[in-house]
């Protein structure tokens, strides 16, 4: 069967404003000054926004062209196969790769070394890895940890405290995330596991090439803080802390050190920010945080190579500009202006911030003279224990969104692997939110062969912030498909992977995984069905059904929204953020929030229905119905034949999402073992109908649908139903509709260059909706699509509905 997962989550919401691009001045009543946009004179203060940001030089169509998770890698992959499709795959690589699967012997160990890295490449058109087409069934075999493993195990931990405290550290250095005893062993794992090799020579090519770099120079974006900067100082620091515990050349610490330098303020000829308290800008905590982070790292993994005055220099940086402004935002008497985050914030910001203040606590503690590391370990625990780790659903979708997941699970991995190390416990991190063994799945299936089905908000450049907790998830939860599924993503090798990884990990993350997966949590409430987990060419589908509030107001007007792959691309997809800077962009999610005015976040302005050119309900409450015949990808090979009849659906009633609907059901399945796909609306409206979806494609328009086209790849989208009536257009590129209220003064949309939105319009009244999509797949010819699909109402769907025999292997 497919992953289903159904218990109720808690979610709330919490207000949200923008952040100030200066202190304001104090009036009577407002201490913080009659400016300051945290303070609502009939509420009291508010929530400062989640990670504000500048928008980047980026494609505007952020989630079609470019990978979510972003990170400086200098060493290319090996075998990178730049923007090629599956098809096109390179023959000699693929064929290297059979000629040493088929020597392979049957152990862990030789099938590694036999095959290396799985992947041919991660340097693929969205970045996400490509598979040979190869059978090697030593290999490619059910996911597990192979114990025995000779030379490919880490040896046990002698530090096991009987009664763990927060504040009773272990006696040896590092202490943080890599003990020493992990430091002694893993040359040699490094020379008999391919994968901690590669990511080795990785780690030593950007610490290169940072080294070579000058500092990260000091600049404060008005919307980002300092953040990025923070980020890219964090990700230096930890190479060359790495480098220099595999070396011991203390031309590493030496670099370190100017990098510390230049953050504390104290680098001849430089500048870091104001010269006071509020260096690291603790207005902005993930700042901090980040800081903190950085300067925990390197202070315990380089602890021997410090002098005793640099060491002191190091850990009072941390207290004057980290620490003591975490101890404000716990214990001042208005804890919402530096730290809103530690009330009920279920999101990254909490995980983030906890985890900076965790990881340089437990750093300096026992140097500490002042109590302060100690006592802030006190309130962080606690606090992330009711609020990080809730942020996933029961059903271990993130309940921001899916790229807000990989700033909160770093932040909540840091955290828990440096407590693990440190003391000896995670303290309940692990266990008392069931849902975060399950999200692991989450980040899998919303992972497309195109790009992620990313919903909503984005959010700031990730730079030291992966994917790779998939990795930590993958150890401490025993589930080697999170490890195997991980390690072959192009931000797997960076320091944090080398001692999260068991290299005792062995098989393929697909064998024994299905299709499909549906996410029944109220608050998100998705699909994701798929025909091959190793096919970058393979048809994905993903849907949404969930709530409209309760995402830390990260979310768009997006129910029923929907994404489509096929044929090494994306064809139907989504915009992302709209600037964070807006006016109103994060002031609430009620139905009045400024932030619906802007294209991006409103409904036209998603993958969905529009009736009569108005927003949906924020108080929407969907009901979901799915269905999946269980196929699983199997066998040791990566190339996978779906079984003749398989197919899946997603159904969701999404009535209460409208006021001007009698009735609305939306449907999509798969159709033709998994080569088509139908998407049906039944709606009985009162006003107009839109039906809207947003596409790169070329398009052409027929007399019954529309010809998209993305370099040599075709899709036929076909009106099935009804037969007359509708009218067909499209906008190039997507911009908002004439009737849209104004926008506050003085701000605008950001433009959709490239992005076409395709429109079917009807008139009030009651459809049955039905648009098939048949990508043109190079082994098909026309007689081989189905091109009249079944008139079945959305309500009645089954796996047998549509004539498929709901095949399971």
């Amino acid at each position: 069967m497919a992953y289903q997962y159904t218990q109720a989550a808690e979610s709330s919401s919490h207000l949200q404003a923008a952040t100030p691009t200066s202190y304001p001045t104090p009036s009577p009543g407002n201490p913080y000054g009659s400016g300051d946009p945290y303070y609502n004179e009939s509420s009291g203060y508010i929530a400062p926004p989640q990670a504000s940001m500048k928008k980047r030089s980026v494609s505007n169509w952020i989630k079609f062209g470019v990978p979510v998770a972003i990170i400086v890698i200098v060493a290319a992959v090996l075998g990178g196969v730049l923007g090629s499709r599956a098809h096109n795959k390179s023959a000699s690589s693929s064929a290297a790769v059979a000629a040493t699967g088929a020597a392979a012997a049957s152990s862990a160990a030789s099938a590694k070394e036999a095959v290396g890295l799985f992947a041919t490449g991660t340097a693929s058109l969205y970045m996400l890895p490509l598979y040979p087409s190869t059978t090697n069934s030593a290999a490619y075999s059910s996911p597990t940890f192979q114990a025995q493993a000779s030379g490919l195990s880490w040896p046990s931990d002698t530090f096991t405290p009987s009664s763990p405290s927060p504040t009773q550290v272990r006696p040896d250095r590092p202490r943080l995330i890599a003990p020493q005893y992990k430091w002694d062993v893993l040359p040699q794992l490094i020379a008999n596991e391919p994968y901690l090799k590669y990511w080795n020579d990785t780690i030593f090519g950007n610490a290169t090439d940072y080294y070579n770099q000058p500092v990260v120079a000091y600049y404060y974006d008005s919307g980002n803080g300092i953040l990025d900067i923070a980020r890219q100082i964090k990700m230096r620091i930890k190479a060359f802390s790495y480098a220099y515990r595999m070396t011991n050349n203390t031309k590493w610490v030496d670099r370190a050190y100017k990098e510390l330098q230049n953050g504390a303020g104290n680098l001849t000829g430089s500048s870091f920010g104001p010269d006071n308290s509020t260096r690291w800008n603790p207005i902005h905590f993930l700042d901090t945080a980040e800081m903190i982070n950085a300067y925990a790292i390197a202070y315990d993994w380089m602890y021997d190579a410090w002098t005793d005055d640099q060491k002191e220099d190091i850990m009072w940086t941390m207290i004057n500009y980290g620490l003591d402004a975490g101890l404000s935002a716990y214990s001042d008497g208005d804890p919402l202006y530096y730290g809103w985050w530690t009330n009920y914030t279920q999101g990254n910001w909490n995980c983030v911030c906890n985890g900076g203040l965790t990881m340089g606590a437990l750093a300096i503690l026992n140097d500490d003279p002042t109590g302060t590391a100690a006592e802030i370990l006190g309130y962080t625990i606690p606090n992330a224990i009711l609020n990080c780790a809730q942020a996933v659903s029961s059903d271990g979708t993130w309940q921001e969104t899916p790229n807000y997941w990989y700033f909160g699970v770093t932040g909540n991995a840091e955290m828990v692997s440096a407590l693990m190390t440190a003391t000896g416990s995670d303290f309940g991190m692990l266990t008392t939110n069931p849902g975060f063994e399950l999200t692991g799945l989450f980040h899998m299936h919303v992972t497309g062969p195109a790009s992620m089905f990313e919903w909503g908000d984005n959010g700031v450049n990730l730079y030291s912030t992966t994917a790779n907790a998939m990795i930590f998830y993958g150890d401490v939860y025993n589930h080697p498909e999170y490890q195997l599924f991980q390690r072959d993503q192009h931000d797997a090798p960076e320091p944090w992977s080398m001692f999260w990884y068991n290299p005792s990990v062995s098989g393929a993350f697909w064998d024994g995984l299905p299709l499909d997966a549906f996410f029944t949590n109220h608050t998100d409430q998705w699909a994701s069905m798929r025909s091959s987990w190793t096919d970058e060419d393979a048809l994905f589908v993903g849907m949404k059904a969930g709530t409209l509030q309760g995402h830390q107001t990260h979310n768009d007007l997006d129910c029923g929204d929907f994404v489509l792959d096929a044929l090494g691309t994306r064809w139907a997809g989504e915009l992302g953020d709209e600037n964070y800077l807006d006016t109103g962009y994060f002031s609430n999610d009620e139905q009045d929030s400024q932030r619906w005015l802007y294209y991006r976040k409103r409904t036209e302005g998603q993958n969905a229905l529009l009736v009569g050119a108005a927003n949906q309900l924020v108080t929407a409450q969907p009901t979901i119905n799915n269905g999946t015949d269980g196929v699983k990808q199997t066998g040791g090979t990566t190339v996978f034949d779906v079984p003749s009849g398989s197919t899946a659906f997603f159904t969701a009633d999404l009535t209460s999402a409208y006021a001007n609907v009698t009735s609305y059901s939306r449907g999509i399945r798969t159709l033709n073992s998994r080569k088509q796909v139908l998407l049906q609306d039944d709606i009985n409206a009162s006003q107009s109908i839109q039906w809207r979806m947003h596409t790169n494609a070329t398009v052409t328009k027929n007399s019954n649908g529309f010809s998209l086209q993305i370099g040599n790849e075709k899709l036929e989208m076909t009106i099935v139903s009804p037969s007359t009536g509708y009218t067909l257009s499209t906008q190039t590129p997507a911009a908002p509709l004439d009737t849209d209220p104004p926008l506050p003064s003085g701000q605008t949309d950001l433009p959709n260059t490239g992005v076409t939105v395709v429109m079917i319009d009807l008139p009030a009244g009651n459809y049955s909706l039905q648009v098939l999509f048949s990508p043109q797949w190079p082994d098909m010819s026309s007689s081989d699509y189905i091109t009249s699909p079944p008139s079945v109402a959305v309500s009645d769907w089954t796996l047998t509905s549509h004539g498929e025999s709901g095949a399971s292997n």
